[in-house]
This record gives C-alpha cells, sequence and structure tokens, in this order.
C-alpha cells in the first residue's frame, strides 16, 4: 500500500489555500469589462450613487441626454479662479464648522449640498442659499459648476488661508474615503493630516486657472 506524503509544492498549495483570495478586478457596471485602477464614474443622478465605468461607457454617458439623463459622466477637470478669494466672513457665513468641505449641486432635488470628512464618512448639512450666493455663487468657478458631477472643495489653513478647487464629485469621495481609514482621535490625528496634505498636493498639481479653461 502506498504511503501519501506531503512534498514541498503540496504544503505551499495548502498554505496557499488558507490564505485570502486576492481582489478581483473591478468591471464596468453596463458592460462588464475589467477596468483599470484609474477607471471613470458615473453619477446616478436618481439614486446619487457612483458607479464604476470603462471608457467607452464613459463617453456613450457623456453625450446630451443618455439612459434619460439619469447617468452622468464625471469629468476630470480641476479648476481654480485665482482672482476670486474667500475670507473669513464668508467662510463663516457658509457654517462650515472644520477646516475642509465641499459642495455640490443636487439636481434632482434642486438644492445645495455641503459635506465635510470625519471619522465616520461625509457628514451632510444643507448651507443657506443666501450664504452660498454672498460667498461662491458669484464667483466664476461656481458658473462654471456641473449640478451631481462636480464639486467645489474648500480647505482653510493658517498658512494658506481659504483655497477653493473645482473638482470632479468622485475626487471628494475618495478623500472621504482616504480620511475615514486613517482618522484617530477628534482631529484625525498626525497620519490624516498628512493624508490631507497629501491629497491636496495631488489636487493643486492637476489644477488650471480658470482662464486658461476657456481657450483650451
Amino acid at each position: 500500500m502506498s504511503t501519501l506524503r506531503l512534498t514541498r509544492p503540496g504544503t505551499a498549495l495548502l498554505r496557499r489555500l488558507r490564505e485570502p483570495a486576492p481582489p478581483q478586478p473591478e468591471r464596468c457596471a453596463f458592460c462588464g469589462s475589467a477596468v483599470p485602477v484609474d477607471h471613470r464614474h458615473l453619477v446616478d443622478t436618481e439614486e446619487q450613487a457612483l458607479t464604476c465605468v470603462c471608457t467607452a461607457c464613459s463617453l456613450l454617458f457623456q453625450q446630451p441626454g443618455a439612459a434619460g439623463g439619469r447617468y452622468r459622466t464625471v469629468p476630470d477637470r480641476y479648476l481654480t479662479d485665482p482672482d476670486h478669494r474667500l475670507g473669513d466672513r464668508e467662510w463663516t457665513a457658509l457654517g462650515v464648522p472644520v477646516g475642509t468641505a465641499f459642495v455640490f449641486r443636487n439636481s434632482r432635488h434642486d438644492r445645495l449640498v455641503l459635506l465635510y470628512p470625519g471619522p465616520g464618512g461625509a457628514t451632510e448639512s444643507e448651507p443657506d442659499e443666501a450664504a452660498w450666493q454672498a460667498a461662491l455663487g458669484g464667483g466664476r468657478l461656481a458658473a462654471e459648476l456641473r449640478p451631481d458631477v462636480e464639486a467645489l472643495l474648500l480647505r482653510r489653513t493658517a498658512a494658506d488661508g481659504i483655497r477653493c478647487f473645482l473638482v470632479p464629485i468622485d475626487a471628494c469621495y475618495e478623500l472621504v474615503g482616504r480620511l475615514r481609514r486613517c482618522w484617530k482621535g477628534f482631529d484625525g490625528g498626525r497620519e490624516a493630516r498628512a493624508e490631507l496634505d497629501a491629497f491636496f498636493t495631488r489636487v493643486a498639481d492637476r489644477t488650471r486657472p480658470l482662464r486658461t479653461e476657456a481657450v483650451s
């Protein structure tokens, strides 16, 4: 009678079976094709949710009226207006209780939504429309802002004052997820502050002044 012996390859196989399965690649929600890490997103305006898509499907839903307007491709532009500076009075009027927030317009309910990241994700509030108009509504960035798919991302620091960027909405939720994973204590802790600094450095590197967007 033969004897079954566990050789080194067999032991390695058992060890691999005990390890968690490698993550499966993300796939396009519409055609099922695998998408790269830096894939595009759609906003489902009825559910207010982000959906992963491939490049071909993102181009399809950029067409006006595609899918009855329910799905909208998130743009990839980053803009700033060097001529429009916010002061402490405008910041206070917006009612932002922390140093970082983003605001977008929900087209389904025709209202502004203000969110700020924290340990539980994104805390939502509805800014006062008059305060919004006084602080941001008359600026060129606000005029450029596309409902549902773009946001005005705000950060206030002692060194730089108040900075405002027009960014894709998925970038804002990326920031929310990053901070939620590393947040510690009341103010986020050192790791969260470093993550925040790194994120805004990347945003600044991708941002163009608004005046160049008009001629590009």
